[in-house]
């Protein structure tokens, strides 16, 4: 089955904000350059271990007819490139449709961080982004990931090697800090700039919050304030209305959506087109129901094994249908489900069953899954939810 690029039909329009879209995106940025290339819209969709793979980035790029702006592999292990790790380079494919892209890597060895990008480079991607975010553990205790940010002369070793190594842009992403008692966006931007990066993107977290509690915007606009090179934010956005706020309030250049492409993979076609003066559209019921099985159609193009496939598909609907109506038991049983054959039938009764009441997604009921306060970081759910 393949998916209609846009949407469909006549259009339903949105009501996430009563005031005119349109006419707020005309004063807000809409592009920014990166090393002499123009990323327009200003909006992409964020690496997610687990979760951005080329099915998913594909099927984001065609749900948009391909103005997502920017797109980003998962994060890639220096290490297991050398190693020659199939997952590390399955992770760093990526197809003519997904340009621009960026291969984001991580590891904490200057040389081997260069000889990465190398590897980046050849592969004829258009940037390679360096990874000071990723919370995770094992990243961390080697070096890598938000581990430089109490590294940061390692951190300006590992950029001026990979800015040495390779001729495509480079940028960083990086958290604010690693806890709320060491906020230090200050000092590695200096560095990051100093050391020549072509753009900086700030997770509005620390480190020790992993994926939970609100994303501080208020650092990131200082941040922007201060910058030489452009500023992409990413946190806590889930709509059109969330994302003009962000360009209006806190004048980044850019945002970068993470977990909100999960509830909302239309987010992107919505903002391009409100960009170009239309009013967003909702999804109807028919095409959420089409978005599974284009999304199928696209995992079995990566894998012959129906398991897999069958395991994407509920970690995807988990948060995509948190935000209808009702959704608790259609829910459950698709994510009971132990066939493909049976996860589609139940996917039929569920939407088919609401046609004749429904009125929308409510995507303001996922905020306080994706912003709830929490003292520690927990790893292993945190995209299955």
């Amino acid at each position: 089955m393949i998916l209609p690029v846009g949407f469909t039909g006549e259009p339903t329009v949105l009501t996430l904000d009563a005031e005119n879209l349109p006419a707020r995106a005309k004063a807000v940025q809409r592009s920014y350059n990166v090393g002499g290339r123009t990323i327009y819209p200003n909006v992409y969709l964020a690496p997610m271990s687990g979760v951005t793979d080329r099915a998913f980035r594909r099927l984001i790029s065609r749900l948009a007819g391909g103005r997502t702006g920017l797109l980003v592999s998962e994060f890639v292990s220096v290490e297991g490139l050398r190693h020659m790790n199939p997952k590390s380079c399955r992770e760093m494919d990526f197809t003519e449709e997904e340009r621009p892209f960026t291969v984001q890597i991580f590891g904490g060895e200057p040389e081997k961080m260069a000889w990465g990008a190398r590897k980046v480079e050849e592969s004829g991607a258009d940037f390679v982004e360096i990874n000071c975010g990723c919370p995770v553990p094992r990243v961390v205790k080697k070096g890598g990931g938000s581990g430089l940010l109490r590294d940061t002369e390692n951190l300006a070793r590992i950029l001026r090697a990979v800015k040495g190594a390779v001729g495509i842009p480079v940028t960083v992403k990086v958290r604010i800090g690693w806890d709320d008692d060491s906020i230090n966006l200050a000092e590695t931007q200096r560095i990051i700039e100093g050391e020549g990066a072509d753009a900086l993107v700030i997770h509005g977290r620390t480190r020790l919050q992993g994926y939970k509690g609100l994303a501080n915007w208020e650092v990131m606009a200082e941040a922007k304030a201060r910058a030489t090179i452009p500023v992409i934010g990413n946190g806590d956005i889930l709509s059109v209305a969330d994302v003009l706020h962000k360009l209006e309030t806190y004048k980044v250049d850019g945002v970068a959506v993470g977990r909100g492409a999960m509830h909302n993979p239309w987010l992107f076609a919505q903002i391009a087109d409100v960009y170009e003066g239309k009013e967003p559209r909702e999804p109807s019921l028919d095409e959420q129901i089409e978005f599974f099985h284009a999304y199928r159609d696209l995992l079995f193009e990566e894998t012959e094994y129906e398991g897999r496939v069958l395991g994407k598909l509920k970690q995807t609907s988990a948060r995509l249908m948190k935000c209808l109506p009702g959704a608790t038991l259609g829910r459950l049983n698709l994510l009971r489900s132990p066939s493909l054959s049976e996860f589609f039938n139940n996917l039929e009764i569920f939407y088919r069953g609401m046609a004749e009441n429904y009125s929308g997604r409510k995507l303001d009921s996922v905020r306080e899954l994706n912003g709830k306060d929490q003292a520690e970081v927990v790893f292993g759910n945190d995209y299955k939810r």
